[in-house]
């Protein structure tokens, strides 16, 4: 079975469902990442990408109480907090001089049950007035169809807004894991994963670009993985839209799901398995927050090609207690990319090479 699959992979033939479940029931880890990285270096070569970006949650003021969620707060919790634009827009400047220059302003937050959609919207106006040069990436399904429903508006509508106010592309989160069962035992107050795929996919049709994520190694199957992979490969068939898939690894710190840390072996496989399943999708990257940086190092021999950024101050994973720092410098990601043997690639929202280090 293995040979066969390896024989479709080096032939360039998509994988099955079946064959994808056999690899993460298979122990041969070390030949599904070499599998990977052939497939990884032909769609980019050897070149890792990273962007120079500033994570910034406006709130963890939110609706929901997901099982898995650390970051939510409850207006009136001691530790809960709301940021005001100026604030928002001080953090975008000092990260532009701590970094001497900034690509991307990475923004996702907590539902919060006061604001109404044109703050969201003002957002993006202030950050683009001043900043006109960086990207925006901002807003999950998730906030998405929150804003529509707060504000009456269709989604097609919301997302024509937010995209007129400055939004160049969207994160992949709140997908989480689409199997509806296992779904509702880490997430029901959540969008479904069929609403989830249909928002983004108004989205593709209005060109904007999104990522996408899976979040695994809580309580779902291998069988769950598998269908959350297909389904999104199947979206991108249709529409082309999304530019990268980031597994992100469960951190199960002050969550309601008290399990183990996902093993560095389930993280490798992973990548590397979507990797080979992923045939349409150009990027996998390595979340390094939720990996650590030596793992998601190791992680670029196994079908990664993306380190993420350089972060500045990441509050949702660590508060679910990531063991990562909360951002790296650009030298230190440089250097994590070259003792792979490969090439440090800086890029914009899009992918597009600003600077090779040679």
């Amino acid at each position: 079975m293995f040979a066969e699959i390896k024989g479709k992979i080096e032939a360039g033939e998509r994988l099955s469902r079946e064959d994808a479940l056999s690899f993460f029931q298979s122990e041969r880890i070390h030949e599904i990442g070499e599998l990977a990285d052939k497939v990884s270096r032909r769609v980019n070569g050897d070149r890792v990408y990273f962007i120079l970006n500033r994570h910034i949650n406006p709130t963890n003021i939110c609706v929901n109480r997901c099982r898995f969620c650390a970051f939510s707060r409850s207006k009136g919790d001691g530790d809960a907090y709301e940021m005001t634009i100026d604030d928002i827009l001080e953090d975008v400047r000092k990260a532009k001089q701590e970094l001497g220059r900034l690509s991307e302003v990475h923004i996702v937050s907590g539902l919060h049950p006061d604001w109404n959609f044109d703050y969201y919207l003002e957002i993006l106006s202030s950050i683009k007035s001043e900043f006109p040069e960086i990207g925006i990436k901002a807003f999950t399904a998730v906030e998405i169809d929150y804003f529509s429903r707060k504000s009456g508006l269709p989604v097609e509508e919301v997302l024509f807004r937010l995209k007129e106010a400055g939004l160049d592309i969207m994160p992949g989160g709140g997908a989480e894991i689409f199997a509806s069962m296992t779904r509702n035992q880490i997430c029901p107050e959540k969008i479904s994963g069929e609403r989830w795929l249909a928002i983004v996919k108004t989205a593709h049709t209005l060109g904007i670009k999104t990522n996408a994520t899976m979040l695994y190694g809580h309580v779902e199957s291998y069988e769950d993985r598998v269908d959350h992979l297909f389904r999104l490969r199947e979206l991108q068939d249709q529409t082309g839209g999304f530019l990268a898939f980031i597994p992100l690894s469960y951190q199960p710190e002050n969550t309601d799901i008290k399990v183990p840390y996902p093993s560095g072996i389930d993280d490798l496989k992973t990548i590397a398995i979507s990797r080979l399943v992923l045939d349409n999708i150009p990027h996998i990257k390595a979340y390094w927050i939720m990996l650590g940086e030596k793992l998601a190092q190791l992680a670029l021999l196994f079908g990664a090609d993306c380190l993420e950024g350089t972060v500045i101050e990441e509050r949702i994973a660590h508060s679910a207690g990531a063991r990562s720092k909360r951002g790296m410098g650009i030298s230190e990601i440089v250097h994590l990319v070259r003792e792979t043997g490969k090439i440090p690639v800086e890029r914009d929202s899009f992918y597009n090479s600003l600077r090779i280090y040679g």
